[in-house]
């Protein structure tokens, strides 16, 4: 079928179908999924459109449950609950239910496994056009996984949690980077002006086609994932290695403030994004594809080392992860940061700064790696800023002198990724 003809929708819930099993059963993450091709044959508006489901349909998926729950006596075959979870979803949303329900009978009765569940799927998503419109918004925030859900409680607690589970059940907001005037930019797009100086942006947002975007005025970074950079004070002229720099934005954020900016990555692919963002901008940086535990262009005035990390601050963004993991690969990347954090040190001037990142919200990626390496480097000390963030919350301090931004902070402003982040000082 073209994808031009395809009135009923079909195609793009096919492959968002496709998507979700690949997650739920193969345990593989959506970049995976795509990168190997599950949405070439679509156009772009398909593309966009199955993805946007596959993830909204993880994001939500206890949701889902609980209104099929009273319209099951069994679940049936793993391929048709999740068309049944989709095609909830959808209708929760508002869609016409007449199309939704028919556009899921035809794709279960495509598959030769499934056609004989056309008639169940006819009569449960049609109970279900009733009900879940009305229900959908008393339902509770799906839970995460144990495996995830427990060591997030001993860190932070129960309220804590729940409260994230609360930001991360809703569609994640357009964050912007200014390159210079946040207010303007701000005016121009139509946003709001965040406490850290990122713009927002809330709604379906075709990014490439707001005001600014082709002269460079902006890029797209999560309000938490832009505040590593600032703490690390980078004066005008300095040379700053950023380690693991793909996607860019942190890079953009060094050059625009003026340093000699050398950008490293072991993904050549990634990096294809950060030149053109690069290119787009007008801002120059020395792109490197190597290494980070090997690099030694050293010696460096300041470091941005944003490591490899279970990414777990992002589920908003990413809510196959805790469906497609399950923790146990997690102490292979603790090692990785603690050799990228001994290795940093190693490229700083005698009085450098070195700034630790992580997108995760556990603390043996966070506060325990940095009390590990001030415990291995007698000469680094925990440096605090020489001016306090206006954004800066007291209560996001740590111990050990690093900072804990939390996606159930800023609620009212719609919260934020899950990050860590610590100054060091190298001993002059």
């Amino acid at each position: 079928m073209s994808n031009r003809a395809d009135p009923a929708g079909l195609l793009p819930r096919k492959a968002a179908l496709r998507l979700v099993g690949g997650v739920i059963s193969d345990r593989k993450l959506l970049p995976e999924l795509i990168g190997a091709g599950a949405l070439d044959h679509l156009v772009a508006e398909n593309r966009a459109r199955a993805q946007r489901l596959a993830t909204t349909t993880l994001r939500n998926l206890g949701r889902a449950d609980a209104v099929l729950r009273p319209h099951l006596r069994k679940r049936p075959p793993l391929a048709v609950t999740n068309a049944l979870r989709m095609g909830t979803i959808e209708l929760a949303e508002g869609a016409a239910a007449h199309g939704v329900v028919n556009a899921y009978v035809t794709l279960i009765g495509q598959g030769k496994r499934t056609a004989s569940y056309r008639g169940l799927t006819n009569a449960v998503l049609r109970k279900v056009a009733d009900d879940a419109p009305a229900r959908w918004d008393q339902l509770p925030s799906p839970k995460l996984p144990r495996w995830l859900r427990d060591p997030l409680i001993e860190a932070w607690g129960k309220r804590a949690v729940a409260a994230m589970e609360a930001t991360w059940s809703g569609p994640p907001p357009v964050d912007l980077t200014p390159r210079t005037d946040g207010a303007a930019l701000a005016e121009a797009v139509n946003g709001q002006i965040l406490p850290n100086g990122s713009v927002r942006l809330t709604g379906a947002i075709h990014v490439s086609a707001l005001p600014g975007y082709d002269e460079g005025a902006f890029w797209v970074q999560d309000a938490a994932a832009a505040m590593p950079a600032t703490l690390l004070e980078v004066q005008s002229g300095e040379r700053v290695l950023d380690m693991c720099a793909a996607p860019g934005g942190k890079t953009l954020q060094l050059a625009a403030l003026g340093a000699d900016v050398v950008a490293i990555d072991a993904s050549e692919a990634r990096l294809e994004r950060l030149h053109k963002n690069l290119e787009r901008t007008g801002l120059t940086a020395e792109v490197v594809a190597a290494d980070a535990r090997t690099f030694s262009g050293g010696p460096f005035d300041a470091i941005l080392l944003d490591a490899p990390c279970s990414a777990t601050g992002t589920l908003r963004r990413h809510p196959d992860l805790p469906l497609a993991k399950d923790g146990s690969e997690f102490s292979a990347l603790f090692e990785l940061q603690a050799q990228l954090i001994d290795h940093a040190i190693s490229l700083l001037r005698p009085g450098g700064r070195l700034v630790y990142c992580t997108c995760s919200l556990l603390p043996d990626e966070g506060e325990v790696q940095i009390e590990e390496a001030l415990a291995r480097h007698p000469n680094v000390t925990a440096r605090p800023p020489s001016a306090e963030p206006a954004w800066l919350d007291p209560a996001w301090r740590t111990e050990e002198g690093g900072v804990r931004p939390r996606p159930d902070y800023w609620q009212d402003l719609g919260g934020m990724d899950g990050f860590y982040i610590a100054c060091l000082q190298k001993g002059a």
